[in-house]
């Protein structure tokens, strides 16, 4: 069983920035790949971005250059850097444990946090 807690969501003008932070609890951590999501209301689950035990990365062309994904293995955390953020950036964030499958595939993690909410307001 692994226990995810996101936080460090907020509102913010449009051209801000957040970091999101991810801590995990349980198995082992740096074990997995982690990666991030989003729903904005009305729209499926989103891939952002994950990361490899080792720091591999995968981002999303949307959030290519704008955010960064990494991770502390010591803390058991991952974070997510949002940088020149959007009102189109709204959404309830998430991180997730990846089991198997596609890293892109939300059906392809089974552990998931409660969630942040992002808001950007233009």
């Amino acid at each position: 069983q692994v226990q995810l807690v996101e936080s460090g969501g907020g509102l913010v003008q449009a051209g801000g920035s957040l970091r999101l932070s991810c801590a995990a609890s349980g198995r082992t951590f740096s074990s997995y790949l982690m990666g991030w999501f989003r729903q904005a209301p009305g729209k499926e689950r989103e891939f952002l971005l994950a990361i490899s035990y080792s720091g591999h990365t995968y981002y999303a062309d949307s959030v290519k250059g704008r955010f960064t994904i990494s991770r502390d293995n010591a803390k058991n955390t991952v974070y997510l850097q949002m940088n020149s953020l959007k009102p189109e950036d709204t959404a309830v964030y998430y991180c997730a444990v990846h089991n198997s499958g596609y890293y892109y595939s939300p059906r392809s993690y089974n552990y998931w946090g409660q969630g942040t909410q992002v808001t950007v307001s233009s």
